[in-house]
């Protein structure tokens, strides 16, 4: 954007004020660095993934750095392993350690908020969150990105020639989404592209990941597809299954995880398009949501009869619990997190799960009412409570509007976004 005042006609002097912007930024910087050195070490690290600015003075500011030395020295961060000298290279690593924990307890011990935010005219059944910001969309036509922090939308993004939105996900710079047999991409100015499979159309896509500068489609055929959004062109095609593909994660490592329809979860290298390792989940009703934990190696999966696995990509299965007596639809979990999986479904009860053992921390559904007068608007929102559930609660016993089917999860710091197919994004908030 062209910051320029239009109606100026006169250029300004060359000064030695034209160093100024510098001095500012530079004064900014101490302000900022001033203002943070107030700040518990979670609530710096909530601060460093608000922008790259904020980020990068955090990360690098020596004030900070020595702050934290001497808090090392003097015994305030407690550790078992002190060493004399405080070692300055942890520092990024202590804050994401200190967030990973607050976060972890929060989730399962915390109470519960929940905010409705009227995101869609008409069901909202996907959600995706980094950075602070929410995009969400399916059902209305247009996908909406919302800041967290405000719950204003700060963009919209309609979808061409009304075909049905199938999958996408976001980053700093643009929108990927498959749109029928298309792959969309949306720039954070508005503008948008298409194109569609070399040579035709492909079998109908079920879901899509990218990884610039290679998106890949799950298809309805058990091909994995890979295409590149810059040349326009497919790159790969795998045979991953017997039956369709119905769900995709991509590892830092270059691996697609994909699961089927008829219960399979198949590794394949996105380099080579080789199958690597086929894990078997020994549940043939179908694989209906996956998620990959880089940390931890770990893969976890949710099927149609409400099953939950686990695997660790160095030793196999780790475990395998009936999560819900019906389908589940989604799993995911902060990233850096190696302790807490949340977990939604058809039932609409969220529940989070112990990622080592699959064991079943804690099942929390919403409580209270929402007023239908104040929710007319699209942005507006409404708070109401959260509940944990005892261990010998039945969920049918539960009224169906404390519990509607979630469709998709996110997870954030101490909070998880849910939607329900319906005009509403909830956002849970753990204390």
């Amino acid at each position: 954007m062209d910051l320029s005042l239009a109606g100026d006609k006169k250029r300004p002097r060359r000064s030695s004020r034209a160093r100024a912007p510098t001095t500012v930024g530079s004064f900014q910087h101490d302000i900022f660095c001033i203002i943070f050195s107030f700040l518990d070490c979670f609530d710096l690290a909530s601060c460093s993934v608000v922008c790259k600015s904020w980020s990068a003075i955090i990360n690098k500011s020596k004030l900070l750095q020595l702050l934290y030395c001497k808090r090392w020295q003097t015994g305030l961060l407690g550790s078992s392993n002190r060493s004399k000298e405080c070692p300055e290279e942890s520092w990024k690593d202590y804050l994401e350690e200190m967030a990973v924990e607050r976060h972890r307890l929060a989730l399962q011990e915390g109470r519960i908020r929940v905010d409705h935010l009227r995101g869609h005219s008409v069901g909202g059944e996907q959600c995706r969150t980094k950075m602070g910001l929410l995009l969400t969309g399916v059902g209305d036509k247009v996908m909406r990105l919302w800041s967290l922090e405000s719950y204003k939308c700060v963009g919209e993004y309609p979808i061409p020639d009304k075909v049905r939105l199938v999958d996408f996900d976001f980053d700093e710079s643009k929108i990927v989404g498959l749109v029928g047999t298309r792959i969309c991409i949306w720039r954070q100015n508005g503008i948008s592209r298409m194109f569609p499979s070399h040579e035709g159309t492909f079998s109908k896509g079920l879901c899509m990941r990218y990884c610039d500068p290679e998106a890949v489609v799950g298809c309805e055929d058990g091909t994995v597809r890979v295409f590149d959004m810059y040349s326009r062109k497919c790159s790969q095609i795998i045979r991953a299954h017997e039956g369709p593909v119905k769900c995709l994660c991509l590892s830092d490592d270059q691996l697609i995880l994909s699961g089927s329809s008829l219960g399979g979860v198949t590794l394949s290298a996105l380099s080579s398009g080789e199958r690597v390792v086929k894990l078997r989940s020994q549940d043939s009703s179908g694989i209906k949501t996956l998620c990959f934990n880089p940390c931890s190696h770990q893969v976890f999966a949710g099927t149609a009869t409400g099953y939950g696995f686990c695997w660790d990509l160095r030793m196999g299965l780790l475990w395998k619990t009936r999560v819900s007596q019906n389908s589940v639809y989604s799993m995911q979990h902060q990233r850096n997190d190696a302790s807490t999986l949340a977990v939604g479904g058809i039932d609409g009860v969220l529940r989070l799960l112990n990622q080592n053992t699959g064991e079943v921390i804690s099942r929390c559904i919403l409580d209270g009412y929402l007023s239908p007068s104040s929710q007319n608007t699209l942005g507006a929102t409404q708070r109401t409570r959260g509940r944990r559930l005892s261990e010998d609660t039945a969920i049918d016993s539960i009224l169906r509007s404390c519990r509607p089917p979630i469709t998709c999860l996110a997870v954030g710091m101490k909070k998880v976004i849910t939607t329900h197919n319906s005009k509403y994004i909830r956002i849970w908030k753990f204390d």
